[in-house]
């Protein structure tokens, strides 16, 4: 009797036919909408062609930013290595992320102004105004370092590239007179409008139904604990706080988790989504009214005030009259709540 017939067909890896173009091209397109680091980086360790492939220059010139939402717990060599891969092949969002952890945190301040000038001249927005904002404050210098017009055009350029944050910061300059010809007319039309696109951003990017999970409650220090929902808005619209930038959230967590130490008498920005400090001490201006809180802009300013500070601020006695060797023309006014 014959012996039955076994089926002896050589199994094929299906994946290890596909040639490297395709993966490539398939490996670029995840790197560009990775929601996190893992997504991305768990997908190249999975194999040693996946491993070799993503990185390649293609992959990592289309990684977008949120694959640079690095933890300051998860900083390493190796980190920092695929960073500096991601800027050689030309990633403009990688050259503005590195740039602002070695100015910030790493204190290399010529190699991270060297990489966030390269990206402003990509015409990337969030470069733009950081360095508006560094140029306001003489950030990594002396007081005398301040650039008022060089700041002002550097927020003007990335408010044309629709920039909310400079948009309102050269509102609030061209307002107060301050780097530029006063012109209080046009700048509450600017302030108006940053208002009126936060607003679209907003709508566009979180449905109804999330909106009431996203919002952000303060409570304040009265006995009763009164909840107060945050506008982040001059129209009366009840609407969540923008999602805080992957840079930014490094940089406040880096510092307030220890991992980066601040010199003494050194700050961070008071507002929770920009997470800048200062780089000597009294760079940044403070509330003009209890002198407790002190931001690196105009625009962190405002925002912090429609969030919490405009429940909290009191005047306080010593503040309020006066207090020696305080420069008291390194203040901020209170916003206009008309604006």
């Amino acid at each position: 009797m014959r012996a039955p017939f076994k089926h002896t067909k050589k199994k094929n890896d299906l994946f290890e036919c596909l040639p490297d173009d395709l993966v490539v091209f398939i490996l670029s397109k995840l790197s560009s909408t990775a929601s996190s680091p893992s997504d991305f980086i768990n997908t190249v360790l999975t194999c040693k062609r996946l491993n070799r492939l993503g990185l390649h220059r293609l992959v990592l010139s289309k990684a977008g930013s949120k694959v640079f939402s690095i933890k300051p717990r998860n900083w390493s060599e190796k980190t920092h290595t695929f960073l500096k891969h991601c800027v050689n092949a030309g990633n403009v969002d990688a050259c503005y992320t590195l740039g602002m952890i070695r100015f910030y945190c790493l204190e290399n301040r010529g190699s991270g102004l060297s990489l966030m000038a390269k990206a402003a001249m990509k015409l990337h927005a969030p470069a733009l105004y950081s360095l508006a904002v560094i140029q306001f404050n003489g950030s990594g210098g002396s007081k005398h370092d301040k650039d008022l017009r060089a700041g002002v055009a550097l927020s003007a350029r990335a408010s044309l590239l629709g920039h909310i944050d400079a948009l309102r910061e050269l509102g609030h300059c061209l307002q107060d007179g301050y780097g530029v010809r006063q012109n209080v007319a046009e700048g509450r039309r600017m302030l108006v409008q940053a208002n009126v696109r936060e607003l679209a951003y907003v709508l566009r990017e979180v449905t109804p139904s999330a909106s009431e999970s996203l919002m952000v409650t303060w409570r304040t220090p009265m006995t009763c604990q009164r909840d107060v929902t945050a506008l982040l808005s001059d129209y009366g619209y009840r609407i969540p706080v923008p999602e805080v930038q992957p840079v930014n959230r490094f940089l406040r967590e880096w510092f307030e988790s220890g991992k980066g130490k601040l010199e003494e008498g050194l700050r961070l920005c008071s507002h929770i989504g920009c997470g800048r400090p200062e780089t000597r001490p009294q760079e940044f201006r403070r509330c003009s009214v209890c002198g407790k809180v002190n931001y690196c802009s105009r625009g962190c300013q405002a925002m912090d005030w429609k969030l919490k500070h405009k429940m909290e601020c009191s005047p306080t006695e010593p503040y309020a009259e006066g207090d020696a060797g305080v420069d008291l023309n390194n203040e901020f006014a209170i916003p206009n709540d008309a604006v």
